[in-house]
């Protein structure tokens, strides 16, 4: 047998294994979110009944772990965590809210989800046995579960306003974020700088990638860079070569790839450097960045047109869509970033960096846009119900 047939065939074991995995720790994520959901319902209907109190909650949490001393997870804090879960996910206000946001498919609860097995022959009556003290707990959202309790915990206590609650806990999903990586993306406020209205987009971006305003945030913060105040172009991009991972999730996806630094372009009898060059899965398409240390200049997207149109020309290949560029810098006037994406047709963006965190402002409802992309990047493969 050649060696390109076996190869394709071991590919098919290999994606088989995978796909299982993948859907083992779905599974073992669900059933660990239903029961959070039910201790957390449960304990919520005593306290609010004036039947427990915090004595009670300690006493329960000690009970479980002299009864189970190998289950973890049931501390008193963390029950007061699966109280909260419970409480501010079965909220007329959040269950309303989603509803207006998100597909059927996603609001959908467990509650309508038993019904629908029920009805379906998927279920049986008897398989149901609902103790009357419980009976009146909420159905889980379907959509909870697409991030795990860490997740969601971090959300909880970090999010105020349903509208951030409900991106992260999509965003966490769609990158596979960790709970590191995700408060870290919390407390950059990625939610603003990924969905908020921007004029940093040239029309050819608009027109090749109708979706980059969900796609590329126009403002990353490189505090983990450590930069000193003054510093030059080539000190910047060593730091981010260094701290790579760190940098792809700033940019807003983990659809990043990261290709080379000082990419060689060679045109005619010249050769250029592209700073940093990636591959975005998601878009298929190559990402040349020019890094600056100075206010942006019109002149820097004349330069990064070149690369792109080199790239074009000679990089990219026939089932690729148009290279992708971006500018980014530490300052630029807005007005001048509009003008000079006025009237470039090639995919361009300018971008900020800034070296501090700044405090998290208040954010505005922009949630439409990405729930109907993450809705529309989805619907081929909808949470399905075991």
């Amino acid at each position: 047998m050649n060696k390109k047939k076996l190869r394709s065939q071991f590919s098919s074991v290999l994606h088989k294994i995978q796909s299982m995995r993948s859907k083992a720790a779905s599974t073992v994520n669900e059933i660990h979110l239903r029961t959070v959901w039910f201790v957390g319902g449960y304990v919520s209907q005593k306290i609010k009944s004036n039947e427990w109190g915090a004595k009670v909650v300690s006493e329960l949490s000690e009970f479980i772990r002299a009864q189970e001393p190998q289950l973890k997870g049931f501390s008193k804090r963390n029950i007061y965590n699966m109280v909260l879960f419970y409480d501010e996910y079965s909220s007329t206000e959040f269950i309303e809210f989603t509803e207006k946001n998100l597909s059927s498919e996603f609001v959908q609860s467990e509650t309508a989800q038993l019904e629908y097995d029920l009805k379906n022959g998927k279920r049986k009556p008897t398989d149901v046995i609902v103790q009357s003290e419980t009976a009146q707990l909420v159905g889980l959202p379907n959509f909870v579960e697409l991030t795990s309790f860490t997740n969601h915990v971090e959300i909880l206590c970090s999010c105020k306003t349903n509208e951030q609650r409900l991106f992260y806990m999509l965003y966490a999903y769609k990158e596979r974020l960790n709970a590191k990586e995700l408060k870290r993306c919390i407390e950059n406020d990625t939610f603003t700088t990924l969905l908020r209205s921007k004029k940093n987009l040239s029309k050819g971006m608009l027109s090749a990638y109708p979706q980059a305003g969900v796609a590329f945030k126009d403002e990353l913060f490189l505090d983990f860079l450590n930069l000193p105040t003054k510093h030059s172009e080539n000190k910047l991009k060593k730091s981010i070569v260094e701290q790579m991972k760190n940098f792809i999730l700033e940019l807003g996806s983990k659809d990043f790839l990261f290709m080379d630094m000082e990419y060689a372009l060679q045109v005619g009898a010249s050769t250029y450097k592209a700073d940093l060059l990636f591959y975005h899965r998601g878009l298929q398409a190559l990402v040349a960045i020019e890094l600056k240390t100075t206010k942006f200049h019109p002149k820097d997207l004349g330069q990064l047109e070149f690369y792109l149109e080199a790239l074009d020309r000679d990089v990219r290949h026939s089932n690729e869509n148009p290279s992708i560029g971006m500018v980014l810098c530490p300052s630029a006037d807005q007005v001048v970033v509009e003008y000079a994406m006025n009237r470039s047709m090639s995919p361009t963006m300018v971008a900020e960096y800034k070296k501090k965190l700044i405090p998290q402002e208040t954010v505005q409802k922009l949630l439409g846009e990405y729930c109907a992309s993450f809705d529309s990047a989805n619907s081929k493969k909808k949470p399905q119900k075991k």
